[in-house]
């Protein structure tokens, strides 16, 4: 699913008090990771549906030579069925990140405890405001 001018607020039972730059141990980075890593690198790069697909090459580690001569084939398939959107993400659940999308769905993300997050919870009319989900029922 993709938005436009909608900001998902961090899940109500979100552990942290402000942002954390999300960690991993293990030798294959988690996709919460990733997606931290492509949407504070090039804010408003993605929309959802590229996020999605980058995110996907990344974690499943395709390499460039067969994305060249398979690109399509790749995107087809992992279209082919449904995705969570960024509201499932660790990122508002978890680690106290904002997802913003733009007037073109375009994707940014904003820490809980920064005047932009406050800016975007504030803005009223301008925008739809999501929670992101909760990690438990409650």
């Amino acid at each position: 699913m993709s938005y436009i001018n909608t900001f998902i607020k961090v899940s109500p039972d979100c552990p942290v008090t402000s942002s954390v730059v999300p960690q991993y141990k293990t030798s294959n980075k988690p996709i919460h990771v990733i997606q931290y890593e492509l949407l504070t690198g090039q804010p408003y790069q993605y929309t959802h549906e590229q996020l999605l697909f980058e995110v996907h090459i990344r974690h499943k580690n395709i390499p460039a030579e067969e994305l060249a001569l398979h690109r399509q084939q790749i995107w087809d398939a992992l279209f082919s069925k449904s995705h969570a959107c960024l509201r499932a993400s660790a990122l508002p659940k978890k680690y106290g990140w904002g997802v913003h999308y733009d007037a073109e769905g375009k994707i940014a993300i904003y820490g809980m405890e920064t005047p932009e997050y406050e800016r975007f919870v504030q803005s009223g009319q301008e925008i739809t405001l999501l929670n992101g989900m909760r990690s438990r029922r409650g």
